[in-house]
């Protein structure tokens, strides 16, 4: 229920802000965003749709063949030629009416033999939970791609904040020089060089906006919003809380991926299909029965006579050999692709593992209280720079490695997300949020 409050905010505040504004800001958080995904995503719509085509193609197995009414060997009129060799005469239908009339009709039905409509039905109710299993498997596709752009659209504006922080910091600076040096107090030289700076830094700042805008293209796709919008996701949980990834045991999670992997789910239901599909071959050797029951006036030797009968295919020639084998060998085939498709995952789990806890490692490696010491030192460097206590070559030095060692830490969280990612994409569930 909060979440439905949550996705029908987020549309209100979405229009009534595009009547507002010519480009509009949206900031959302991680969970915010990720529920109007889960809500709007297009191709998700879309296949959510092939659940009920599913569904309708089991209803259209259950249903019996439908019976055959014909009518045949009518007269409109009869020539005085046709009635005088014998001159004799059908009991009137009505009145004077229908004494040269003839006419005949039948009804026939289709009798299934050997279980055919429902081994049918067994096929499609397969192929329906098929088709359950591709929007599982759609989705966790999906998720993987979201999540990792939203990080990475989190990092990206954490990277140009560094940037334009500092911009901010060379062009007061560039102010109090370009007074020293009007008084005559400093060389140009000095100058120019921060000026340089601020421009190198701007021109990473443009590339950095540039990143942006692709990634918040990407996601607004995904989410259906304007493409005229600017998208902000907030800061919040862009770091994975490490405990949630020391307690997995790589055992379990191995078991837990048997039984969540959609796509393992999949190559079992296509083992299914064709054990279900050779059954209902093998039935189609069995001929089908045509019941028959018909009236003829006037056609024979009696002049309304009812009959019965039946028609039955004779399997002498086509037995369905061909389809019963070939579902035979499918049968075989999905079993050797079902086992595949367990080594890949296992595998796929064990490397998405290791990597996930080497990139904790590293991330736990780097000093929690260092990004602290690193803006401490970086106002001691700007002081003393100011009071001409350092070089200016000292200072540019130091505000690189502040810049080199502030995007370590960012990747660092931004390795261990997409880490984290990786192992619920091979597992198949979120087990770590």
């Amino acid at each position: 229920m909060k979440s439905s409050y949550v996705k029908v905010w987020i549309i209100l505040s979405l229009f009534w802000g595009s009547l507002s504004y010519g480009q509009q800001e949206i900031i959302l958080s991680r969970q915010e965003a990720e529920a109007l995904f889960l809500d709007q995503n297009l191709d998700l719509l879309a296949e959510k749709l092939e659940i009920p085509k599913a569904e309708a193609a089991v209803l259209q197995a259950k249903l019996w063949p439908n019976p055959t009414f014909s009518v045949d060997e009518v007269n409109f009129w009869a020539l005085p030629g046709q009635i005088e060799p014998l001159g004799e005469e059908l009991p009137p239908l009505f009145g004077n009416f229908g004494k040269h009339f003839q006419f005949s009709f039948g009804l026939e039905q289709l009798i299934q033999t050997a279980g055919k409509r429902k081994k049918l039905m067994a096929v499609e109710q397969v192929t329906a939970d098929k088709a359950y299993g591709y929007l599982e498997d759609l989705l966790r596709n999906l998720k993987i791609e979201f999540r990792n752009l939203l990080t990475e659209l989190q990092f990206l504006q954490f990277q140009d904040r560094i940037y334009q922080d500092q911009i901010d910091e060379i062009q007061e600076l560039t102010s109090a020089f370009q007074r020293q040096v009007d008084l005559g107090h400093i060389s140009r030289s000095e100058l120019v060089r921060l000026r340089a700076l601020e421009l190198q830094f701007a021109k990473y700042g443009q590339e950095i906006r540039k990143e942006i805008n692709e990634t918040q293209k990407e996601l607004k796709i995904l989410m259906r919003l304007s493409s005229d919008s600017h998208l902000v996701i907030s800061d919040e949980d862009y770091l994975v809380d490490p405990s949630q990834i020391r307690e997995l045991n790589l055992s379990e999670l191995l078991e837990s991926a048997r039984e969540s992997r959609p796509d393992l789910k999949l190559a079992s239901l296509d083992e299914k299909y064709y054990e279900r599909l050779f059954d209902y071959e093998k039935a189609q050797r069995t001929p089908d029965i045509n019941l028959k029951v018909g009236y003829d006036r006037g056609g024979g030797i009696l002049y309304n006579f009812i009959g019965f009968g039946v028609d039955i295919e004779l399997p002498l020639f086509n037995k369905n050999q061909g389809n019963i084998e070939a579902a035979r060998i499918g049968v075989v085939q999905s079993q050797f692709k079902y086992d595949h498709k367990m080594e890949t995952i296992e595998n796929e789990l064990v490397l998405a593992y290791r990597n996930l806890l080497e990139a904790l490692d590293f991330y736990e490696s780097i000093d929690m209280e260092y990004e602290t010491a690193l803006e401490e030192v970086l106002s001691g460097y700007i002081r003393s720079f100011q009071d001409r206590n350092i070089s200016l070559l000292e200072f540019i030095d130091f505000i690189e490695a502040y810049i080199e060692n502030k995007e370590i830490i960012l990747e660092a969280g931004k390795d261990l997300h997409f880490k984290a990612e990786e192992l619920n994409y091979s597992l198949g569930m979120d087990v770590i949020k």
